[in-house]
């Protein structure tokens, strides 16, 4: 098992309100545009993940669970890895649940997007001193 986790903050623009993805990114700022972002000042970004858990994502064959923990809260997500993500950019990651691929996406058929994400956690990351954290594990 290979496991990896990311470091993020909330922002007082996280609405958490698209259908179709989840993003993290190491930008400091978000606008109200941004309703896939869930936190920002991101520690990590895809081009950082270790290289053997990218190459375990570079996968049809492998699933992906994500932990997000928002302190008391922790809330799963599970998806696909692909052969052709590139996994190789230095600002976000993407869950997507969609079969979209960019430098972004980290995973495909993702099982929810931000609009499923329980709304008490999304009010903890409307605060930006708070710490979230996404656990990316596969086996």
């Amino acid at each position: 098992m290979i496991s990896e986790e990311i470091r993020f903050f909330g922002h007082k623009n996280v609405l958490s309100l698209h259908s179709r993805t989840i993003e993290i990114t190491k930008d400091q700022n978000l606008t109200l545009s941004g309703d896939c972002i869930i936190g920002v000042k991101a520690d990590k970004a895809c081009s950082d993940l270790r290289i053997d858990l990218k190459q375990k994502i570079r996968s049809n064959s492998c699933h992906i669970n994500f932990e997000l923990i928002v302190e008391p809260y922790t809330f799963c997500i599970s998806g696909n890895g692909n052969k052709e993500l590139v996994l190789d950019h230095k600002d976000d990651i993407v869950i997507r649940k969609s079969d979209f691929i960019c430098n972004r996406t980290i995973c495909v058929g993702s099982s929810s997007a931000a609009i499923d994400i329980p709304r008490h956690i999304i009010e903890l990351l409307k605060d930006p001193q708070k710490l979230g954290i996404i656990r990316i594990t596969v086996e």
